[in-house]
């Protein structure tokens, strides 16, 4: 019997385990604590259930178990801030180079990427093809 496919908006153990520790702690307050937040991990997969299907924040269905659309972007939103997803990048970068499974060759770089300094070089102007200024007109 076949394995069936988990939804590609669970968020598998192996994956779970990388990104829960770089997930920012949130305190309660001690009077007045409010509801008991959604679970981080069911936040995300609410936030990739989202992504996957583009379904407006708003619409996630409440029947998944994944909070609310409001809730969801707000922790999209404070992981970002936080800089989340920065530091599991660097950490999926770096556990595939140690397991030599990074193919350089393939990589590309380009100005979203990397910032020039100080603008790097000014490209000349075009050179005029006209015999010389075109004649005013008013």
């Amino acid at each position: 019997m076949r394995k069936r496919q988990q939804p590609p908006w669970i968020v598998p153990d192996g994956l779970w385990e990388r990104v829960e520790p770089l997930l920012p702690r949130r305190e309660r307050r001690f009077r007045y604590p409010g509801r008991k937040p959604i679970d981080d991990r069911k936040a995300l997969c609410g936030i990739l259930f989202v992504l996957h299907t583009g379904l407006p924040w708003e619409f996630l269905p409440q029947e998944l178990g994944f909070g609310s659309g409001m809730t969801c972007w707000r922790r999209l939103r404070d992981w970002h801030r936080a800089g989340v997803w920065q530091r599991l990048h660097e950490v999926l970068l770096a556990e595939l180079q140690g397991a030599d499974r990074l193919d350089w060759s393939r990589a590309a770089v380009d100005r979203s990427h990397v910032r020039a300094l100080k603008g790097g070089a000014k490209p000349v102007p075009a050179r005029s093809t006209g015999p010389g200024p075109a004649r005013s007109t008013t």
